[in-house]
């Protein structure tokens, strides 16, 4: 399934209202809990990225005593 920034945004949207129902084109979901919904939403941003992979490295630092 192709997923738009716009069904991105409901997600997000409705995340920071702290509501586990989104609509969207006239349908309404309504998920189980958050953690259910940001799976999704990771799922998307994934999918709508084409599935690149970014890397990142962190610093490592030590204090020596």
């Amino acid at each position: 399934m192709a997923f738009t920034q716009t069904q991105i945004d409901a997600i997000d949207a409705a995340l920071a209202a702290g509501v586990t129902s989104v609509s969207h084109n006239g349908k309404t979901v309504t998920y189980r809990n958050a953690a259910e919904m940001l799976a999704l939403r990771d799922r998307m941003v994934r999918e709508l990225a084409g599935n690149r992979q970014t890397t990142v490295h962190l610093a490592r630092f030590r204090r020596d005593r």
